[in-house]
């Protein structure tokens, strides 16, 4: 049996279908572990199961994780590629991601392990903190701008900033959203030194991320961040693959025997992409080689088009110290 899930937050539409492509059941199960697992239960032996990847795949394939039914995960872009419909339902996406699945035409994504899930989980944690206090240094800069004063600070957070920020001598209400912002940040740094401690200590027994703590510029959390974004490295043939995953290859367009070459495609991991892109002129440092070449694309195309091209060639010296299970050795 061929079953291809819509799943929704608070519900599913499932459609088994037999090898002849015949619909044998739709059915609308609730998010209960009851309605989930005793449906799966229902199902012959060597059946499989095509599992869209939302934002919500999770807690399914989790409590489904272990049992007979083989799990696909379907890759969203490229199975509406595929499958794009003018009319669109629950049951008629159900229905084509169990047509797909019974032809083998259904274009997969990659399920990390249990562990990389968690890891991934304390990563995203922690710059949702580092976002939060984003956040608030742009309100007291707003605050601030509203009653034409500038702070001649770095960091409006510092202590000696901190101190002048206290000091101000502002209406009430100005006064009471710096005071509380800034107890909001307190709070938010702690959290983070928490969190950071957490991730310094995953690292401490994770031998692929200490690996890239080698590289100049690359602290335990970006290590972390870049070897839970890859996942197993062994499901990549070369460095080209790998760095199309992090959509940091350029697109091609090629018809009537001309082939034109653009933007980087930005498909795949969005965080592995972000995080190569941002360490990329640390990384250039170390690198003589990196250095000369960023300074000659910079000049002829720009910085940004340079902490790419850095960031791809970053990505493919990353694959081969993985591979090879060698630390970084400056060219």
């Amino acid at each position: 049996m061929y079953v291809g899930i819509d799943y929704h937050k608070r519900y599913a539409v499932a459609t088994s279908m037999d090898d002849k492509g015949r619909v044998v059941e739709q059915i609308r199960l609730k998010n209960e572990p009851n309605d989930l697992i005793g449906f799966v239960d229902r199902l012959p032996r060597g059946s499989k199961i095509a599992l869209e990847a939302t934002g919500n795949w999770y807690y399914f394939y989790e409590l489904l994780e272990g049992k007979s039914p083989d799990i696909y995960l379907a890759h969203p872009l490229k199975t509406r590629a595929i499958a794009e419909a003018r009319i669109k339902t629950d049951k008629i996406d159900s229905t084509i991601l169990a047509h797909l699945l019974r032809t083998d035409l259904l274009p997969t994504s990659y399920i990390p392990t249990r562990e990389i899930c968690d890891i991934r989980e304390v990563l995203r944690y922690r710059a949702s903190l580092v976002a939060l206090r984003t956040s608030l240094k742009n309100r007291l800069h707003a605050i601030l701008s509203k009653n034409g004063i500038i702070l001649e600070y770095t960091d409006i957070l510092g202590k000696k900033a901190k101190a002048n920020l206290k000091a101000l001598r502002v209406r009430s209400c100005y006064k009471l959203g710096i005071d509380g912002y800034l107890k909001l940040t307190e709070t938010l740094q702690q959290l983070i030194h928490e969190v950071t401690g957490t991730i310094e200590k995953i690292v401490q027994n994770n031998p692929q991320a200490k690996l890239l703590t080698t590289i100049h510029g690359i602290g335990y959390y970006s290590a972390l961040l870049i070897v839970s974004e890859i996942g197993d490295i062994t499901r990549f043939p070369n460095a080209k693959k790998l760095c199309s995953y992090a959509g940091l290859v350029p697109s091609v367009y090629s018809s009537g025997g001309k082939t034109r070459h653009g933007n980087i495609t930005k498909l795949g991991s969005k965080w592995l992409r972000w995080i190569l892109i941002e360490l990329s002129q640390h990384f250039a440092k170390s690198c003589p080689r990196l250095e000369r070449m960023y300074r000659r694309i910079a000049y002829k195309h720009g910085k940004n088009t340079a902490r790419v091209a850095v960031a791809r060639e970053m990505l493919k010296i990353i694959y081969s110290m993985l591979v090879n299970n060698r630390p970084f050795m400056k060219e």
